[in-house]
């Protein structure tokens, strides 16, 4: 018959394994139940005691808790005082004595290492992985996490190994190393799902915390919005409030600054409540970063970053610490105080700070020298940051997170610009410019690995995108099958986020590179600067460069918006005259007011030359064959000057010199648009009906020289990577054209409105015509706005036909535009 003492044992074990699958709740009952049965006396009930303060801690009974563990000193067996300083140790950290819990850990650890508690011992190493981190020691937790997973392996421990990879994704997140971070988090997942679904939310909190060290704010607040609503209910446990302060940090990142300030709010409460002060003030100081960004009280601001530095000193969190310190002087140099910033410009430097601070010690600097009318510091420290964010980016092999990172530099980009502009000439202001804009385009492409799931996910989500495909034109959809898009679309975004990149960058050109490439083929470059005060545009035309002030952003953008409305309006309908009257009188209207805004001032330094123009923002928009002065003028629409030059001067690949010419579904003049360029160029490969299908597309877009595809496309404005274009079997979208070794050299998708792109922060391009610029495709000619496919049968003929007599892409447009004035294809790249 079991005793007493065995029964207490067997609930100490079930109610450990509770707490360790994040059920805190369920195991302080069970070592309730325990300590009953021992009328708690003994080594056992001091055991089953110290167990039942780490579980009431995590309930937020932290009082409670540090009054159970000195009710088991007293019972401590001697042999079991290494498992007391290590629960004092983890308790000391869970309510944020930092220093505190490392010296208990430190004692405790090699005390108890020699015992057969290898849990115990794991999870001391594990606590105190995450002590190191949280004050920046990369170094150190990597240690503990790799000897605790060392420890969990032999001692057959698996959710404890699963913890440890949790962990390390936190330090790879910290080292900047993204893709590594990710994928420890998915070496973690599976176990948790199987054994410990209560710390999903845990890892979903981590993985938000390394979207937003790639700048991909929206994806991060979606994770944490899932978190927080799993970890709802009546307890403020730990978990709850971190990812209500992660969800702060990333609706700072989104620019929403009430939603920053209400999870902040939010997250220091809860953090309190459970008597934690570290955690409570740096939720405080998310909200102080509100404030300053709002441009809010910015004494108040300096002020409380000024104490909450010194608190957090006190508190052994040096990293956020020295955040809180540069918060401090930045609101003062807002304010006019630089001189009094200085102290905390020179304040203690954490030893291995994460990007952020990093990031932030050259912003603040630069910040300081800029009121100090220094152009040379500013821009030395600008210079600085924008290197660390390179060097940052380059390891990253996903385009969906490089193009991403320039949200983290955004601040930095713009102050390098302005100052430029203010103080520098136009050599430095095209320099400075090009540091700002589009520098995912420099960083060597990186194609994921083959992966048989994901190549399987994707082919079930090409299948279930034909389904819904046929359900939209049958006039119902399924809901079900939308959700499940959804979901197969994430999978396979986030299998790219995990490669890693080449760790390479090009740097930006050289403008007399620029100029001297310009004046060989007698071209006119138009940069438009995106400098939030005002459009300028920077000219390189002959020997002429010259910055020009030409309008009001927001004002440019709203011509923009209404320019392709009233394009997509007129698309392929029949109006009554009186609505075709107003929509043609508005298009007129925007037309002429974008021609007198954008373009008529730099007429006379432009010439009669054809022009490449590098927009910014909404003007990526624009289809600049519609303005006048430009009509029947060659456009190259590039991401930058850089990007243009670079891909002019790299050699042509080998490729098949007969077109690829495809003819997708339910597209009434496809199949004649597709038989005129075949007339024009004999021996081209022609596939239509059945045989368009997204298989043979991509074998035949393999090594092409021209491929022309005219097919139903769709914008993906929330996820690039499905942009598609519908074929007789499913979808082709944008992730397929990242995975042909050898892209075509010159792309034509002359449906629909493929050409429209998605601008992030830094004038990064996403979007169809950017997939094959990003894969090394050198031009690419796409709609900005619907394109009528009638119309689109005779201009494609005339463009081929100028092709075949050797124009290049941007000039047979411009010539096979005349015809249709409203046709909105643009020329993409570098011809």
């Amino acid at each position: 018959m079991r005793t007493a003492e065995d029964r207490a044992r067997d609930l100490h074990t079930r109610g450990l394994a509770a707490i360790g699958g994040g059920r805190p709740a369920d195991g302080a009952r069970l070592f309730h139940k325990g300590l009953e049965l021992l009328g708690r006396q003994g080594p056992l009930a001091a055991r089953i005691l110290i167990s039942l303060a780490a579980a009431q801690v995590q309930l937020g009974e932290s009082q409670a808790g540090f009054e159970t563990l000195d009710s088991a000193e007293a019972l401590t067996a001697p042999e079991d005082r290494g498992i007391l300083l290590l629960q004092r140790g983890l308790l000391c950290m869970l309510v944020g004595r930092m220093d505190d819990a490392l010296r208990y850990l430190n004692e405790g650890i090699p005390l108890h290492s020699g015992t057969s508690d290898h849990y115990g011992v794991a999870s001391a190493l594990l606590n105190r992985a995450m002590l190191h981190s949280l004050a920046g020691r990369v170094r150190l937790a990597r240690a503990d996490l790799i000897q605790c997973q060392q420890v969990a392996r032999d001692a057959d421990l698996p959710l404890l190994v699963a913890k440890s990879q949790l962990n390390l994704g936190y330090c790879e997140t910290l080292a900047g190393d993204i893709p590594a971070a990710l994928r420890a988090f998915d070496q973690a997942r599976p176990r948790f799902a199987t054994d410990a679904q209560g710390l999903l939310p845990v890892l979903a909190v981590d993985r938000a915390r390394a979207l937003l060290q790639a700048g991909l704010a929206d994806e991060a607040a979606s994770e944490l919005d899932t978190a927080i609503e799993l970890l709802d209910g009546p307890r403020a446990t730990h978990e709850r409030a971190e990812a209500e302060l992660i969800r702060a940090h990333a609706a700072l990142a989104q620019g929403d600054l009430a939603a920053a300030r209400t999870w902040g709010h939010r997250a220091e409460a809860h953090f309190l409540r459970r008597g934690n002060e570290s955690w409570a003030a740096i939720a405080a100081l998310v909200r102080l970063r509100a404030d300053f960004r709002a441009r809010r009280r910015l004494f108040f601001v300096a002020r409380k970053a000024a104490g909450l530095a010194v608190r957090l000193d006190e508190l052994g969190m040096p990293t956020d610490a020295e955040a809180a310190r540069l918060l401090a002087a930045r609101a003062l140099i807002a304010r006019g105080r630089a001189e009094e910033a200085v102290s905390f410009l020179d304040g203690p430097r954490t030893s291995w700070p994460i990007l952020d601070t990093r990031l932030l010690r050259q912003l603040a600097r630069a910040e300081f020298h800029a009121a100090q009318g220094d152009a040379t510091r500013t821009l030395r420290h600008v210079r600085s940051g924008l290197s660390l964010l390179d060097e940052h980016r380059s390891r990253f092999g996903s385009v969906d997170l490089r193009t991403g990172t320039a949200l983290l530099g955004k601040d930095l980009a713009h102050i390098g610009l302005t100052t430029a502009l203010e103080h520098r000439g136009a050599t430095a202001i095209f320099g400075w410019s090009e540091r700002a804009r589009a520098q995912a385009f420099l960083t060597q492409p990186v194609r994921p690995p083959a992966d048989p799931e994901i190549a399987d996910t994707v082919a079930e989500l090409r299948q279930l995108g034909l389904s819904i495909r046929e359900a939209e034109l049958a006039g119902r959809a399924d809901p079900a099958d939308r959700r499940r898009s959804a979901e197969l679309e994430h999978r396979i975004r986030e299998h790219g986020w995990r490669t890693t990149g080449s760790m390479t960058n090009t740097q930006v050109a050289d403008i007399q590179e620029v100029v001297d490439e310009l004046a060989a083929a007698d071209l006119a470059l138009i940069s438009f600067l995106p400098d939030g005060v005002a459009v300028r545009a920077l000219v390189l035309a002959g020997d002429v460069r010259r910055v020009v002030t030409l309008g009001e952003p927001a004002d440019i953008a709203e011509s923009v918006a209404r320019l392709r409305g009233d394009l997509d309006a007129l698309c392929g309908r029949r109006h009554p005259a009186s609505i075709l009257k107003v929509v043609r009188g508005s298009l007129d209207y925007q037309v002429d007011h974008l021609t007198a805004t954008l373009i008529q001032p730099l007429l006379d330094m432009v010439g009669d030359r054809d022009v490449v123009i590098v927009p910014t923002g909404p003007l990526s928009s624009i289809p600049w064959s519609l303005l006048p002065p430009l009509r029947g003028r060659a456009v190259t629409v590039a991401v930058s000057a850089s990007a243009w030059l670079y891909a002019r001067r790299a050699p042509a690949s080998p490729s098949t010199q007969d077109p690829l010419l495809v003819a997708g579904p339910h597209l009434d003049f496809a199949a004649d648009e597709v038989r005129k360029i075949a007339g024009i160029f004999p021996g081209s490969t022609v596939l239509a009906g059945p045989a368009a299908s997204v298989g043979d597309t991509l074998s035949e877009l393999d090594g092409r020289h021209i491929a022309h595809i005219a097919a139903h496309g769709h914008h993906e404005p929330g996820n690039y990577l499905f942009a598609r274009l519908d074929l007789a079997d499913g979808p082709l979208m944008a992730y397929d054209i990242d995975t042909l070794p050898s892209p075509p050299e010159h792309v034509v998708l002359s449906a629909c409105d493929v050409g429209r792109t998605i601008v992030r922060a830094g004038d990064e391009m996403l979007g169809f015509a950017a997939a094959f610029l990003y894969s090394g495709t050198k031009s690419v000619v796409a709609g900005v706005a619907r394109v009528a496919d009638d119309a689109a049968v005779d201009v494609m003929a005339r463009y081929y036909d100028r092709l075949f007599h050797g124009a290049t892409p941007s000039s047979a447009l411009a010539e096979a535009s005349l015809s249709a004035p409203l046709i909105p294809l643009v020329c993409f790249g570098s011809c």
